[in-house]
């Protein structure tokens, strides 16, 4: 998975301290950007000569036609304050092409509830599913559980209630603003356990939903999950994304399973030999030789350095990205993955 250099077409201010960026797609790149609904875009720029890469999810739907994401500001985020307050239409970024799964398959003939929810900036790829899902099945609905601290702090409001007015009685949307007051007890306060399980009390159709989708901070992600495991909701229509991830070193119990190894390495055809110190993880062993291997978080919330594990065994100290069936057919992600045997081998190029 290589970088392709793309021109801004155009940044739109969303909010005070959110913009969203649109790219210029060449004729001959417009196979390598076809995206599904819910993918996100890993950038790469040099900020005051520093290397920066970030993943941001896009929050146009296919049909769209355009290739847009959204970025918000973030206290000391060198390049969410870059792309707000000096990224300019017509500059030039490297962009790696879509990835992510955070999407269920779409068809005219469904006729499906899905529920969605988001806090803040999770509602980037969330908005970009609502889109796809009721362009392209005239027969579903979506519920929106939106969670911000203001009315002006609320990213795509407007185009949330143009969508909401397009589609009359299929899409319904809750605000719920944990720094303003509303008339309702049930849209104040902020996304945590009680409030969910207050939803599904007063609104118990919530319950029907046929899919399941949450994006937001980790704590909101866990009370989603909590309350709709305690009211056994099959897993399986369950979909999560994180958009931040708390780092952590390797436990002690991570790092007494782990051992001096030998990696190979293989990333677009060729084959690189990486040693990897104990307690060291794969992608930053690969980096101090040199090695260019893709990467963004370095969290395990994207999956950009995601890679098959053939041969070997390794321990992950984190995993908020793959989903179990990857992990079971041995895809790894290597910004979290201490080798547990002397040498292990790992594939780049199977996706």
């Amino acid at each position: 998975m290589k970088f392709y250099p793309l021109k801004v077409k155009d940044i739109r201010i969303e909010t005070s301290d959110c913009v969203s960026i649109a790219f210029d797609i060449p004729p001959q790149y417009k196979e390598v950007f076809a995206f599904q609904q819910g993918q996100y875009l890993t950038l790469k720029t040099v900020i005051n000569g520093e290397e920066i890469r970030r993943s941001y999810s896009l929050c146009t739907a296919p049909a769209e036609g355009d290739v847009r994401v959204a970025i918000k500001q973030v206290t000391d985020g060198k390049f969410s304050t870059f792309a707000n307050q000096k990224l300019r239409k017509g500059d030039t970024l490297d962009v790696m092409p879509p990835m992510g799964h955070f999407f269920t398959p779409l068809s005219q003939t469904h006729q499906k509830s899905y529920v969605f929810f988001a806090a803040g900036s999770g509602i980037t790829p969330i908005i970009s599913n609502i889109k796809a899902i009721l362009t392209t099945e005239p027969q579903s609905i979506c519920t929106l559980i939106y969670g911000n601290q203001r009315v002006s702090t609320i990213i795509f409001k407007e185009e949330i209630e143009a969508l909401k007015n397009k589609h009359l009685g299929r899409f319904q949307v809750f605000n719920v603003l944990s720094r303003e007051k509303t008339e309702s007890d049930l849209l104040h306060g902020r996304l945590d356990k009680n409030k969910i399980a207050h939803f599904l009390d007063k609104i118990p159709s919530i319950l029907r939903g046929d899919e399941f989708f949450a994006c937001g901070p980790v704590d909101m992600i866990e009370a989603v999950k909590e309350t709709l495991f305690a009211k056994e909701i099959d897993e399986k229509r369950l979909h999560f994304e994180l958009f931040n991830a708390p780092k952590t070193s390797p436990k002690k119990e991570v790092l007494a399973k782990t051992v001096n190894s030998h990696a190979q390495i293989k990333l677009d055809g060729l084959t690189i030999d990486v040693p990897i110190d104990k307690g060291q993880n794969i992608l930053d062993a690969a980096q101090m030789v040199g090695a260019d291997l893709p990467f963004a978080c370095k969290g395990g919330v994207c999956c950009t350095c995601r890679a098959k594990l053939i041969a070997g065994e390794v321990e992950m100290q984190a995993n908020y990205a793959l989903t179990k069936e990857e992990v079971a057919q041995g895809f790894i992600l290597t910004c979290q993955a201490l080798p547990k045997t002397e040498k292990i081998v790992v594939d780049f190029d199977i996706k």
